[in-house]
């Protein structure tokens, strides 16, 4: 079942909306493999994991244009996509399959929802990615809200935190974006929603302050305090 915190107090829900990749888990290592072998198929060749995770969060098709510019010959970046999705599904039917969740994660979000925090996802995974990692690490109980890449344009468009908000009838104001990449903080500000950059994951902390994050973070278990200190301000 899952536990859906939204209030009926009167008062504005308080809504945390998490990233996935780069935020919750570390995933970087599973992306490049695939990517790689994707980029094979059509005879590109392989890139650094450096380079790679720099577009982790952007929609799959916008992704694989920002690495190699133009398709190849007779194919169209959603070919491409198509092929990265086959092999992502193989690596993880295989079970050489690594996308650990970071510290402290499980501990943090059991304390926002006991604390009657309305948590929520938006991430550039899609639906079936998105349900699987939070199925194989016993959270999906927790997530009032899950938007993905399937649910609307991608990050940095606001449309899916938009959405999100109407659904659980939360304030801008009231909502916070807890993320690892610009993608991530623009997204939150797009929608007039606070943003909190973590430093763990995959771009700068100057970066997510050029964005526009509110606050950063070095840990998980800086994100109550942080969150408090957004909804404060």
């Amino acid at each position: 079942m899952v536990r859906n915190n939204v209030q009926n107090t009167g008062e504005p829900i308080k809504f945390a909306v998490f990233d996935c990749d780069g935020t919750l888990v570390d995933s970087q290592f599973v992306i490049a493999q695939t990517m790689n072998l994707m980029f094979a198929d059509f005879g590109i060749p392989a890139m650094e994991r450096q380079a790679i995770r720099r577009i982790i969060g952007l929609h799959l098709p916008e992704a694989i244009e920002v690495l190699v510019g133009e398709a190849p010959q007779g194919a169209s970046f959603g070919d491409m996509a198509e092929a990265y999705k086959a092999h992502f599904f193989e690596i993880r039917q295989s079970g050489d399959f690594h996308e650990p969740i970071f510290d402290h994660v499980t501990d943090v979000l059991r304390q926002l929802s006991d604390a009657g925090v309305t948590i929520g996802m938006a991430t550039g995974k899609s639906r079936r990615g998105a349900e699987y990692v939070l199925e194989k690490h016993g959270l999906r109980h927790l997530f009032a809200s899950i938007k993905t890449s399937d649910d609307g344009p991608g990050k940095p468009h606001p449309q899916i935190l938009v959405d999100a908000m109407t659904e659980m009838k939360a304030e801008p104001s009231r909502t916070v974006v807890i993320g690892d990449t610009s993608f991530d903080i623009e997204l939150a500000k797009n929608a007039g929603a606070g943003a909190i950059g973590v430093k763990w994951g995959y771009h700068g902390a100057d970066e997510l302050e050029a964005a526009g994050a509110d606050r950063l973070i070095g840990s998980f278990l800086e994100v109550p305090d942080a969150l408090a200190e957004v909804w404060t301000t």
